[in-house]
């Protein structure tokens, strides 16, 4: 089958298309990507084997009327474009992770009779998910929860959210080795995002002392490249200090951190807790609160009550709450095992495959 996926806006879109794009590769298909010619899809897909083609898509400001006729005519545009591509390459199913460009795709594919599914990361679908769920053959979702927000779809199944081998298949005993962390040391790895997180920085600096006065803890914490120097200056490490606390600027190699972890903090993006999940390390999710229809705190809510990690609001941070659960997941082991457990029966690890089965079924459909 040729198989084109689309997606765009941010990494969160683009991670799970690209793990799907590794099974649907291992299946014998032929994958290709339809994104914007400037945003983080160029780049990410870029750095793979699969054939990029670029559509113009963009959004409006509601504050701006006339930016609505730009972004219309702009897919308007792009669909006729995506018609013409689709006329040569034939694809099979064409398949959306969210963002504007799937729009101009989904709908040339509608037009020409090709089936499409969608992909929703976060447990509040996305405008654009949203939009063409109303014709989708099918709508898969990371969250059950938000199935009432897929109207008209063909189907609509839990899958889980794709998470990429390099994570998925990621041991603790290589991230220890990498990291150069003792197997007998309990490892907290604390990290924002790609950009960092000023909140949990400071929060987690904050504990420093305490932190460092825990026998056998090493602390990993990526502190973001825009807050690097900051968060340097404030913990002010000595060369021993440094033995137990190493902070990052950034990471390129998360899945072998992630797998070397025995408690994280982190926000609680698509990607993040996809990641978390598909390695099972319990973890204390602060979710972005300024995120689109506080999507962050829906995917924390879910995944707390499904008894694999705990959460706490960004503005509660600075109490002494944040501080006591931090501790209390650090002391109890037997909540850190049940945590795991429950992370083990998400349907994170097998995400990619029950994707694929949904792509592979409505294509013959």
């Amino acid at each position: 089958m040729v198989i084109v996926l689309s997606g765009g806006g941010t990494a969160g879109h683009i991670n799970p298309a690209l793990a799907l794009a590794e099974e649907l590769k291992r299946r014998g298909h032929q994958v290709l990507f339809a994104g914007t010619p400037q945003g983080v899809e160029a780049r990410l897909v870029g750095q793979t084997d699969i054939p990029f083609t670029a559509f113009e898509a963009s959004g409006f400001n509601r504050r701006h009327p006339a930016s609505l006729a730009k972004g219309v005519a702009k897919i308007a545009r792009s669909t006729a474009k995506a018609k013409k591509w689709f006329a040569e390459v034939k694809p099979d199913v064409v398949v959306g992770f969210g963002g504007y460009v799937c729009i101009p795709v989904a709908r040339a594919a509608e037009q020409l009779g090709i089936p499409v599914v969608l992909h929703e990361q976060n447990s509040h679908m996305g405008m654009a998910n949203q939009f063409l769920s109303k014709k989708a053959a099918a709508v898969a979702l990371t969250y059950g929860e938000c199935a009432g927000q897929a109207k008209g779809a063909g189907r609509v199944t839990v899958t889980g959210n794709p998470v990429r081998r390099s994570v998925a298949e990621a041991s603790r005993a290589e991230g220890r080795r990498m990291l150069g962390i003792p197997e007998d040391d309990l490892m907290l790895l604390v990290f924002g995002g790609s950009l960092g997180a000023r909140s949990i920085n400071d929060a987690v600096v904050s504990l420093k002392q305490q932190l460092l006065g825990r026998p056998n803890l090493s602390v990993v914490h990526i502190a973001g490249p825009r807050e690097y120097d900051r968060v340097a200056e404030a913990l002010a490490l000595t060369e021993d200090e440094k033995r137990h606390w190493q902070l990052l600027a950034y990471q390129d190699r998360m899945g072998e951190t992630l797998a070397a972890a025995d408690v994280i903090v982190s926000r609680a993006g698509a990607t993040s807790l996809a990641e978390i999940s598909a390695l099972a390390i319990p973890a204390l999710l602060v979710p972005y609160p300024y995120a689109t229809e506080d999507h962050q705190t829906k995917n924390a809510r879910s995944y707390v009550e499904a008894g694999c990690a705990d959460w706490l609001a960004d503005d509660q941070l600075a109490g002494a709450e944040f501080a006591a659960k931090l501790n209390r997941l650090l002391d109890d082991g037997q909540l850190r095992a049940q945590m795991t457990e429950a992370a083990r029966r998400q349907p994170t690890v097998n995400a990619a495959r029950n994707l694929a089965d949904v792509v592979e079924e409505s294509a013959k459909a």
